[in-house]
């Protein structure tokens, strides 16, 4: 497959170089998720060891109940794990796509082509894979929707334990892609994963959404306002039969995510960056723990590539995320004529389309909705979500190692500061007062070695050695 064309009347870029806010923003939302995805990778290692050698405990903890039944909310440690705790999840995810449409790359409509392309077919040829794999061998349909998510936590998780570094453009479509991601799987987990409704607390939780939009629109601030506001909506959101996490998302959009005059932060940008070390570092990490525990014995792995199911999830994960990514990106570069960016190559998207096939955290939730019921399907496909993403974090570090030494350059270039003013040099080009101040600064060192100079040749006059 060649690159596409260069054109001379479209000089769009893609993954081209990302304004100096919206780098900002990139690097630190992307340093917050890197610690957690280090704790998440550390979770799931631990769930998989105590599920193993201490499989009793493990199940008697997981399965405790706790919680008001009253109120409907006598859930096992496990289901407020995943009902309860991920809602924090997808409460920043939901901050993360309002500012993304409003404030990032999804709110110029032709900018936004192709991370949204891109994310589309990384989660529909994951799922016609697994169709594929389950027509054929005979297996239930109903886990077609597990291999399309991916978990940014854990890809850049990979990124740190392997000592690589991305440049700013290929973070930032990572980003990008997994907030789409959450999206469509929030799409899915509420539209595929709803059987009955109860209209009654339906109808409350949009109540209480409706209070929250009202309070957030006359400035009302106060954690003690929102909080408590934020868990009667949950808890009403999760009795009605429609996924609690689905709460987080509603209220994370309504945040406001446009800077005002006098504002160093919007509220969104606000909020998140107090909330997101919660989500990341506790809450995600806790629905590891309680969740990826399987016990992974000779039979269990040997189903894995055995199963339709269950392989269908790996090669939909391995396979399906890296060429509908891949494919979704090479294709709306040629049909909208855009330019990869000089300093990237085809090579660059594909090693970012493997590592995209790291679906942790969303594939096991929807994993678990999935197969409901079917205790033991249901740990065969955790382990197959395991397994896929292992192999899709091996392929992806293969394909980043090879091509380190260029990453290491660029980020060195990107971060660059020579005239030390707090932005790097990269962005300051255009400006004369940028190149003014070098030409100062040169100007100095050259004064310096010219006074060097002098000082050696009059030392050289008179038979010494310099010191």
């Amino acid at each position: 497959m060649t690159a596409p064309a260069p054109s001379n009347n479209d000089g769009r870029k893609v993954l081209g170089r990302l304004s100096l806010p919206e780098r900002t923003y990139v690097a630190d939302a992307l340093r917050a998720e890197t610690v957690g995805g280090v704790l998440l990778l550390v979770a799931a290692v631990v769930a998989v060891i105590w599920a193993n050698v201490w499989g009793g405990s493990y199940e008697n903890v997981s399965d405790f109940h706790l919680g008001p039944g009253s109120l409907g909310l006598d859930l096992s440690i496990q289901h407020w794990a995943a009902d309860g705790l991920l809602a924090v999840f997808f409460f920043v995810a939901g901050i993360e796509l309002k500012r993304e449409l409003v404030a990032g790359e999804l709110r110029d409509p032709k900018a936004a082509v192709l991370p949204v392309v891109a994310a589309v077919c990384g989660m529909a040829v994951p799922a016609v894979v697994y169709v594929v794999v389950n027509t054929v061998g005979g297996g239930s349909m109903d886990g077609w929707a597990v291999p399309t998510a991916t978990d940014i936590a854990f890809a850049l998780a990979v990124l740190a334990v392997i000592g690589t570094s991305l440049p700013s453009a290929l973070r930032a479509f990572l980003l990008t892609l997994a907030v789409v991601d959450d999206l469509f799987a929030i799409l899915i987990i509420a539209v595929f994963f709803t059987s009955e409704i109860n209209f009654a607390a339906l109808g409350g939780a949009v109540v209480g959404l409706a209070v929250f939009y009202l309070l957030l629109r006359k400035g009302v601030r106060g954690w003690y306002v929102y909080v408590p506001l934020a868990l009667v909506i949950w808890g009403l959101m999760y009795n009605s039969g429609v996924h609690a996490t689905i709460a987080g998302v509603a209220m994370g959009l309504m945040l406001r995510c446009t800077k005002r005059d006098g504002e160093h932060h919007s509220p969104g940008e606000h909020i998140e960056h107090l909330v997101r070390p919660l989500s990341a570092g506790l809450a995600v990490p806790l629905f590891a723990l309680f969740s990826a525990g399987v016990v992974v014995g000779g039979g269990v792995l040997g189903d894995v590539f055995t199963k339709p199911e269950t392989l269908g999830v790996v090669l939909g994960l391995v396979v399906g995320k890296a060429v509908g990514i891949f494919g979704g990106t090479w294709l709306t570069a040629r049909f909208t004529r855009a330019e990869l960016n000089d300093d990237l190559a085809w090579p660059d998207v594909l090693a970012v389309a493997s590592l995209a096939g790291i679906g942790f955290t969303v594939s096991l939730l929807i994993g678990e909705l999935a197969f409901d019921g079917d205790e033991l399907m249901t740990d065969e496909i955790k382990a197959s979500v395991l397994v896929g993403s292992l192999i899709a974090a091996v392929v992806a570090s293969v394909l980043l190692k090879a091509r380190n030494r260029k990453y290491r350059a660029l980020c060195e270039d990107e971060e660059r500061d020579d005239d030390h003013d707090g932005i790097p040099d990269i962005y300051e080009q255009d400006k004369p007062e940028y190149h003014l101040r070098m030409a100062a600064i040169y100007e100095g060192k050259a004064a310096e070695h010219r006074r060097l100079a002098e000082l050696a040749g009059a030392a050289g006059d008179k038979g010494e050695r310099p010191a």
